[in-house]
């Protein structure tokens, strides 16, 4: 079975944890434990969240230079390489000598008409003071948002996929029988400009969502979507949530679920089923195999379980 996995930000960093490179090593090596359980006797193919990792990069660009913050698309193939990396080296250390594995950073073409650029809400990077955050948005054109106690943070454009470029690339390295991670962070986010060339993007694209296009552009068997939570809870974090163990994408659709967290993942999850896709999973990392085994988690189908 060929099986697009799309590992959540707590694969390298949970809640409360300092950002260093031990901590994000110690995680990632618990991370593969289930990756490498379902490479034994499934073709995987692994993406990964790296939004905590581009706003440490973005600090360290702004202790260089403030006046000069390095590009998105830039962070985003830094972070891409970083945690491609951490991921490919302790997945071989799990997995027989003869496994195969490789880390490609994936450019992912967005449309420069996306409703998304008008209205930027994905907030990124590090917390300003009030006074920080006007005058770093007046240099560089910046919009912001408000946090906690008076604190801002800078917000970017959120665009849909549109096209994975290099998906041949990727084909190519399963029929050679390798484990590929790829579209890291949602992909590098790129357009085409008004002479017809590829351009970086100030942008995040959604990780889940490109998650969902590579699995059907790879006519994947199954999309796990796997984070720190069960699956969906119907009245999540009142006295009676309850898990969601199957669910349609009509079903999805009247669900309000948090924008920052479960909506991403539930609303990809439809997208793949609504595309054609087979089966669509969401749930907890540990439980990657009964996920995919439709014992754990929420399971999306085109029309329910038969």
């Amino acid at each position: 079975m060929r099986v697009v996995v799309a590992l959540g930000g707590n694969a390298l960093l949970r809640r409360g944890e300092p950002m260093t490179a031990a901590v994000q090593r110690t995680n990632v090596k618990i991370a593969v434990l289930a990756l490498a359980d379902l490479a034994h006797d499934h073709e995987i193919i692994v993406a990964h969240g790296n939004g905590p990792q581009v706003g440490l990069l973005a600090l360290h660009g702004a202790a260089y230079d403030p006046a000069k913050p390095w590009p998105l698309d830039v962070l985003g193939a830094e972070t891409d390489g970083m945690i491609g990396y951490l991921i490919e080296q302790e997945l071989m250390n799990a997995l027989p000598t003869d496994a195969h594995c490789a880390t490609l950073l994936s450019r992912v073409e967005v449309d420069p008409n996306d409703p998304a650029f008008a209205n930027p809400n994905k907030p990124i990077g590090p917390v300003y003071s009030a006074d920080e955050a006007a005058q770093v948005a007046s240099e560089h054109g910046w919009s912001m948002v408000s946090e906690t106690s008076g604190s801002r943070r800078r917000v970017v454009p959120s665009p849909l996929p549109l096209r994975i470029i290099g998906l041949d690339a990727i084909k190519a390295l399963l029929a050679a029988k390798h484990i590929v991670i790829c579209a890291g962070g949602g992909g590098i986010p790129v357009m085409r400009n008004a002479i017809g060339e590829m351009e970086g993007v100030e942008a995040v694209i959604d990780k889940d969502r490109t998650s969902a296009l590579l699995a059907f552009g790879l006519n994947a068997d199954a999309l796990l979507l796997l984070t720190d939570v069960a699956g969906i809870y119907r009245n999540f974090g009142g006295d009676d949530q309850r898990i969601i163990g199957s669910i349609t994408p009509s079903e999805i659709e009247t669900l309000e679920l948090p924008l920052g967290s479960m909506g991403p993942k539930a609303t990809a999850a439809a997208a793949f089923i609504n595309e054609g896709g087979k089966y669509a999973g969401i749930g907890q990392l540990t439980d990657a195999r009964a996920i995919l085994d439709g014992y754990a988690g929420t399971r999306v189908y085109s029309k329910g379980p038969s």
